[in-house]
């Protein structure tokens, strides 16, 4: 009876308190009805939100400093489209407002960027870049293992602080729980700065704990210089050159160089000023002339976590899939959608447009795989086509439109990265990365299985099985 009061309670609160989103507050209520000891126990680890606000306050503060920089520009984009032009990208414009006003995401010009697909490459350009540095390097990961590749990367740093070069790294709580306390000794006895994002410890005890699986540092960015940026889905650790249980590890990571590199910098500002309690100062050191570059991508970096509130890159997503024309390719480890997504690529597929997704053909995270199975599965009957990767495990998190726009970054193609991670993408206009966006996606199709619709209507009892049970918590997932 006491359980059954318990969950009652509990329940009320979430209807009447949290404001979750209903698809959340149904499925969370589900998991207290069917599940009542268990679901409480899930609920305080995964669901509760109601702290949040208060949380991040001073963190919205801070953000709200930082981009009253860029509502002059407002008036330029305006401007800009209320003059008639014949560039195939202007139909983008809307697209770029949207998320100046949403997120204070400035557009840039002329940027250069290098596309990684492989881990060896991608990590031999960021040592590369690391051993280059000459003023400050600001690195922030997600995940960053106990292991050569993760003890490499903090020793490059080490070296690199105790040469007088400024180091500060974000790490998140939850994503190297396991990290030894020393861990990052090396770095900070040689001068460099260290801090955790949403970490709490014992009292006296100095031990870490991780209670909530929501609120997660999920962006991968480094910013050397002020002129070299790093944003996209590798983590710091062995299994992402191909060394883990799941085999070839396939993901995209870009290198920046341009103007673009400044808002990763102010990203970097934001978040660290919230975890390390330092305000950093705009200073040239930390934001030089950036020096003339070949590219010609236009560029938009992208943030949303529980601190904006118009979930600004799932409003980007959406942007782009109603603006295709021709063809959209998403590749994401994971595919959980809401509604309003979800609704989007149907109609882009029921009008014609050539929708492919492309997914792991194995889980790392059995519900939320088997949820994703099954959104796939919804979208062939509109006429849209997916792939099961199969050469190791996709972890990319790219959509590219009608060989004109892009997008890459940390945010996969669900519910947790749209409204309760902190994640951050670049938005790329331009002909050159769409082009080679889709053609690494051309090229992984190559290693793929794709789903056809009889292959799916002929999946099997316990496959089913699997799709309902994840799909009635997916909003909770």
């Amino acid at each position: 009876m006491t359980i059954l009061l318990i969950n009652l309670l509990f329940a009320i609160g979430l209807v009447f308190f949290e404001r979750k989103n209903p698809s959340a507050t149904l499925a969370w209520l589900a998991v207290l009805f069917f599940i009542p000891i268990l679901g409480f126990i899930l609920y305080l680890i995964f669901g509760q939100t109601f702290h949040r606000e208060k949380m991040f306050k001073v963190k919205a503060e801070l953000d709200k400093e930082a981009k009253s920089l860029f509502k002059e520009q407002l008036g330029e984009l305006q401007e800009y489209k209320a003059s008639p032009s014949d560039d195939e990208l202007d139909k983008y414009l809307a697209m770029a407002h949207m998320l100046l006003v949403n997120d204070m995401a400035l557009l840039s010009e002329n940027n250069q960027i290098q596309v990684y697909t492989d881990g060896n490459d991608k990590f031999n350009a960021l040592q590369d870049a690391i051993k280059n540095a000459t003023q400050h390097i600001h690195i922030e990961y997600y995940i960053i293992r106990n292991d050569d590749l993760g003890h490499k990367i903090v020793a490059a740093l080490a070296a690199k602080a105790k040469e007088g070069v400024e180091v500060r790294l974000i790490y998140d709580g939850l994503g190297c729980a396991r990290l030894p306390r020393n861990f990052f000794k090396e770095l900070t006895d040689a001068g460099g700065q260290v801090a955790g994002f949403f970490e709490r410890k014992i009292p006296l005890l100095n031990i870490r704990v991780n209670y909530n699986k929501n609120y997660r540092d999920h962006r991968k960015i480094v910013v050397i210089d002020g002129t070299t940026g790093f944003v996209g889905g590798f983590n710091i650790g062995d299994e992402y050159l191909g060394k883990g249980p799941l085999g070839y590890w396939r993901d995209t990571h870009l290198k920046l160089n341009g103007y673009a590199v400044d808002m990763l910098q102010i990203r970097f500002f934001q978040d660290w000023s919230f975890v390390a309690k330092e305000v950093l100062d705009f200073e040239p050191t930390y934001f030089p002339e950036q020096e003339e570059v070949t590219g010609d991508a236009s560029v938009q970096i992208v943030s949303c976590g529980p601190d904006t509130q118009w979930e600004p890159i799932k409003k980007g997503f959406i942007a782009l899939i109603n603006s295709a024309t021709e063809t959209i390719y998403i590749q994401s480890p994971y595919f959980v959608l809401d509604e309003s997504v979800m609704e989007a690529l149907k109609i882009a597929a029921l009008t014609g447009v050539d929708v492919r997704i492309m997914i792991p053909c194995k889980p790392d995270h059995p519900l939320v795989y088997w949820a994703s199975y099954a959104n796939v599965g919804e979208l062939l009957d509109a006429g849209a086509r997916a792939y099961t990767y199969d050469n190791g495990f996709i972890h990319s998190k790219t959509v590219v439109v009608d060989g004109l726009a892009s997008s890459v970054g940390t945010a996969n193609w669900d519910v947790r990265s749209f409204r309760l991670n902190f994640e951050t993408n670049a938005f790329i206009y331009g002909r050159e990365i769409a082009a080679v966006l889709k053609t690494a996606f051309e090229n992984d199709i190559n290693k793929s299985t794709e789903i056809t619709k009889q292959l799916y209507s002929e999946r099997s009892t316990r496959v089913k099985i699997k799709e309902s049970i994840s799909r009635l918590f997916s909003a909770a997932l």
